[in-house]
């Protein structure tokens, strides 16, 4: 190896130990990477930015204006919801969820899919008496599945479809990739209907939970006139810096005063209600003028009125809240919103609300003002998985044009690129959404994380590091057999995707597998092709891909669930994978 070939193999190795262990955001990490490349002079500022103008990843950029019109209509939701209530069975129920959102998943983003869906199953569940754990990671499931039917599908077919071209190929066409994506996801659904169904836990969710417990989250204290703080503010009445406890509303005659804040004042007569460790209750019972409330407990659906809602978010891998405390990140002053609780793998964690360090894949519990999901809906710090209503007449605009740019690019009129940016010109043309709201659809940090990771890439190929690997990988499985070098790179591609993501997981593998092909003198197609759906097919941790991370929390699963889940059809994909990559490439 070479000093060069060293050096990168360090960084990649630090880069990917510190994804896995969650030490800073993804997009941070992959970038200090980068950067150091661009330091020691590995790549030049033209290798560093290559990514930034890759057609693959402005082609997601214009993906994701266009699935967020589409998800704020409301269209799809409604449709899927009266379908959804035809069903007398609950097999014939993961039926009529499964094939629609694996078809919904071909054509649009599977990230706002999940969005979207995750509160309506959820919701039908509760008022039916089922636990939503049995039908969202087959959701998330059906959603991955369906992405690989086509281009658009998901982030990483358009990723390695820039890669391609970049390399001097035609790319994919828009349904090339079905050749294999209808097979494993028709098998993939028939496997999670007959076999993964006994496998799934019986759940309730967070807010089902704590519905339930609410004299474990939610205590309320009466204010006496003999209270030290009446007539004071909550920070000079003390009640604002409290140990294990939080004041997340008052109750006062017929009004609500929320969110409470420092210069806030007591008054007698007022309800007080606490969350946090409801333990720590009585310390604060013994000061003289708060007493615990006798009368009619309160309920986490009491906590609503008309100025405000209760919301359940789950915090995403590029949230800016990550390692931060809520009292750090001052949750309650920049969102309107209060915590109630905070579960980490299906448990609640018993500290102090406000010293809660938060982590990808937690859920929170918020009393949020009535205007918090519609604002917040599109945020990159959290996945909203509440139910809003929305205005869906725009929403059939966006709709028909979406329609046609399928159309146009079956037919090879336009190419994917110039089809979605005339698409998303039109829209705005139109007022089907604005500049500001196109802006909130994207995901910057999704992008950036992936255009830093084709510098990282770029790295390994120059440095000479993927010649080496795929050197590596052919004397393994060479003198066996192609079948056993195509299983190679699929399994170190799909570990890399379920230890890093999607997208990163197919930039650093497909120099090497390109590699590979030059070495063998092969078609490189088939080599690409393996690995899309290798990075994509992401079944056996919550953190592998955002769809896995938005179920993770509202379905109350534990990580051992996607393992005993996903591993059965991680293998069922890669054995149909390889097996048709193999007679239809080679």
């Amino acid at each position: 190896m070479s000093n060069e070939m060293i050096v990168v193999s360090i960084v990649i190795c630090f880069m990917i130990g510190a994804l896995i262990m969650d030490i800073a955001r993804p997009v941070i990490i992959v970038f200090t990477a980068l950067t150091i490349f661009l330091i020691t002079g590995i790549l030049t500022p033209e290798d560093a930015l290559i990514g930034f103008s890759n057609e693959g990843m402005l082609t997601i950029a214009l993906l994701f204006v266009i699935a967020g019109a589409i998800q704020k209509s409301g269209i799809i939701e409604d449709i899927m919801k009266g379908w959804l209530n035809k069903s007398n069975s609950l097999i014939g129920s993961m039926i009529r969820v499964l094939i629609p959102t694996s078809v919904l998943s071909a054509f649009l983003n599977n990230t706002p899919i999940v969005v979207t869906f995750t509160p309506m199953i959820k919701s039908w569940c509760e008022e039916r008496q089922i636990a939503p754990s049995k039908f969202l990671i087959p959701l998330s499931y059906a959603t991955i599945l369906g992405g690989t039917i086509t281009l658009m599908g998901t982030s990483t077919n358009l990723v390695v479809h820039g890669m391609l071209m970049d390399y001097g190929y035609d790319g994919f066409s828009i349904f090339q990739l079905a050749v294999i994506g209808i097979p494993i996801t028709v098998a993939g659904l028939i496997y999670l209907l007959v076999i993964g169904r006994h496998l799934l836990p019986d759940q309730k969710g967070l807010q089902q939970q704590v519905r339930e417990s609410s004299k474990e989250y939610i205590a309320e204290l009466m204010v006496e006139d003999s209270f030290s703080g009446v007539n004071r503010t909550v920070k000079e009445a003390g009640l604002r810096e409290l140990k294990g406890l939080y004041l997340l509303e008052i109750i006062r005659d017929k009004e609500r005063v929320f969110p409470v804040r420092s210069t806030t004042r007591i008054q007698a007569g007022d309800r007080l209600i606490f969350t946090g460790l409801i333990t720590a209750l009585a310390g604060l019972q013994a000061t003289k003028g708060l007493t615990v409330s006798m009368g009619k407990s309160v309920d986490v659906d009491d906590l609503q009125k008309a100025n405000s809602t209760i919301v359940e978010a789950v915090v995403s891998h590029q949230s800016s809240l990550l390692y931060k405390s809520i009292k750090q990140a001052k949750f309650r002053s920049l969102y309107d919103a209060g915590v109630i609780a905070v579960h980490r793998n299906n448990e609640r964690l018993k500290s102090k609300i406000g010293d809660i360090l938060l982590k990808p894949g937690d859920s929170l519990l918020l009393l949020a003002g009535a205007d918090f999901i519609e604002k917040y809906q599109q945020s990159e710090d959290f996945y909203v998985v509440t139910p809003f209503h929305r205005n869906a007449f725009k929403g059939w605009i966006t709709i028909i044009l979406f329609l046609t740019m399928i159309l146009l690019i079956t037919i090879g009129i336009l190419s994917m690129f110039k089809a979605m940016s005339i698409v998303v010109v039109v829209m705005l043309a139109m007022k089907v959404t604005t500049i500001e709201e196109a802006k909130k659809y994207i995901h910057f940090d999704v992008l950036l994380l992936i255009a830093c990771s084709f510098g990282i890439g770029m790295a390994t190929m120059k440095s000479g590091l993927a010649s080496w690997i795929a050197d590596g990988i052919l004397a393994v499985g060479e003198p066996l057999d192609l079948f056993i070098v195509l299983f190679l790179i699929y399994i170190v591609t799909n570990i890399f995707t379920e230890i890093i993501t999607n997208s990163a997981a197919a930039i650093l593998m497909v120099p090497i597998a390109f590699e590979m092909a030059a070495t063998l003198d092969l078609d490189p197609m088939g080599f690409a092709v393996t690995t899309t759906i290798a990075a994509s097919a992401s079944f056996i941790t919550p953190i592998g891909y955002q769809t896995n991370l938005i179920v993770y929390g509202p379905g109350g699963y534990t990580f051992k669930d996607y393992v005993k889940i996903g591993t059965p059809l991680s293998i069922l994909v890669m054995l149909i994978t390889v097996i048709i990559v193999y007679f239809w490439w080679f």
